[in-house]
């Protein structure tokens, strides 16, 4: 089973969520701004995917700097509680598979992800070729 942590405004986590179901999967989609996040569910997937408060914090297109959380000493837990507060501070999208767990940006992170590879060509969300005609992965 695989689950995304979707935003479906996201161009990057639209891609994501194509390509897996493209490789055949037919995800769990979460879509964390709506149903928010828990403090253990965060401290798991950032466990599992080697992250943390600070290194999954989205600073672009979110609160992170009005709330003041991109200033330096900002603790992990300050960053933590505002995540809880404000789910869009979480960088998207987060993918788990039997294969691990990962925060996929770059949107071609998924594809360590899969069991196989989805047929080609299949391109990213700024139009770079990630899979071939002939099914190979590029780059």
């Amino acid at each position: 089973m695989i689950v995304i942590h979707h935003n479906p405004e996201c161009g990057t986590s639209r891609n994501v969520l194509a390509i897996i179901e493209a490789s055949g999967e037919r995800p769990v989609v979460i879509d964390y701004l709506s149903a928010g996040w828990t403090r253990g569910q965060l401290l798991a997937l950032f466990a599992a995917a080697g992250l943390s408060p600070r290194t999954a914090l989205r600073e672009t297109k979110s609160p992170a700097k009005e709330l003041g959380l991109l200033e330096p000493g900002v603790s992990e837990e300050a960053i933590l509680a505002a995540m809880l507060d404000h789910p869009v501070l979480v960088n998207r999208p987060i993918v788990a598979s039997p294969k691990g767990v990962r925060l996929c940006r770059p949107s071609e992170t998924v594809l360590d992800l899969l069991d196989r590879l989805p047929p080609g060509p299949l391109y990213k969300e700024d139009g770079a070729l990630l899979i071939d005609a002939e099914g190979r992965r590029v780059g």
